[in-house]
C-alpha cells in the first residue's frame, strides 16, 4: 500500500520540521503542496505558514511559504 500525498506531507514535517513547495516537488513529488495543507487543514492539522524570501538564480526576490506543524514551540 502506498502512502497518501497527505501522509508524506506528515511524515516529512515529523522529520524534517518544514517544509517548502520546491521540497516538496523534489523529495516527495508532490506539485500543489498549497492545496493539500489547505486539504489538511480542514482535517484539523495543526500546519502553519510562514512566507519565506530568497533570490533565484537571476538574482530576483522570491517568496513562498514554508509551512510546519503550529503545535510546536
Amino acid at each position: 500500500m502506498s502512502l497518501s500525498q497527505h501522509d508524506l506531507i506528515r511524515n516529512y514535517l515529523d522529520e524534517f520540521h518544514s517544509i517548502s513547495p520546491f521540497e516538496a516537488f523534489t523529495d516527495l513529488g508532490i506539485t500543489k503542496l498549497a492545496t493539500r495543507i489547505s486539504e489538511m487543514r480542514d482535517k484539523g492539522y495543526d500546519i502553519v505558514g510562514e512566507d519565506e524570501t530568497r533570490f533565484n538564480r537571476f538574482g530576483k526576490k522570491v517568496t513562498y511559504k514554508r509551512y510546519r506543524w503550529g503545535n510546536v514551540a
